[in-house]
């Protein structure tokens, strides 16, 4: 059963976020994750407006996500992040 990680992410610098994007696809591609959505265009259609920035990665299942979360190489890349935005990380199982 595939599993899904869902990101929110307020970013407030642009430039050194660039550096955390740079490094992240061939990460997941390690541990067979999938970019559904990657930023884009959004529309708030119930409930307070979303103004971070939504990211959905799809992996085979729930534990291979939590398993990219919780890899060194991953651990390494959100270094990357520190300082440039905050982010709320969900996995979810998919049905």
């Amino acid at each position: 059963m595939a599993g899904y990680m869902i990101v929110r992410v307020e970013v407030t610098d642009w430039e050194q976020y660039q550096e955390y994007m740079a490094v992240t696809p061939d990460i997941l591609a390690q541990y067979n994750g999938r970019f559904i959505v990657r930023g884009g265009q959004t529309a708030t259609l119930e409930g307070p407006e979303e103004s971070a920035r939504v990211v959905v990665v799809e992996f085979p299942s729930f534990d291979e996500a939590v398993r990219f979360y919780n890899s060194p190489e991953y651990s390494a890349a959100r270094k990357l992040r520190e300082g440039a935005a905050t982010a709320h990380f969900l996995a979810v199982e998919g049905v």
